[in-house]
């Protein structure tokens, strides 16, 4: 399964969103760090969630890692997070 429908399947799960948006980015990173060609490595999520009300953005942050956990950040390079309640 790619990492981008893996990241949707995880987020889906466990938080419920009301919007959510994963972009691969990694293609306009061809030549910089992190960048090989042919897998994925750089994303932009966008998520809405009544999960998060009332925490902090470091707590929406830590939340978001935890959820992917290692098996998705390891072969990831950069993940860019937009989070709302």
């Amino acid at each position: 399964m790619k990492i981008a429908k893996l990241i949707e399947k995880k987020l889906k799960q466990e938080l419920k969103p009301s919007y959510l948006l994963i972009v691969d980015d990694t293609e306009s990173h061809r030549g910089h760090a992190g960048f090989t060609e042919g897998v994925e490595s750089h994303f932009n999520v966008e998520i809405s969630s009544e999960h998060f009300s009332g925490t902090t953005r470091l707590e929406r942050h830590r939340e978001i890692h935890s959820i992917l956990g290692p098996e998705i950040l390891k072969k990831i390079h950069a993940l860019a997070l937009k989070i709302c309640n």
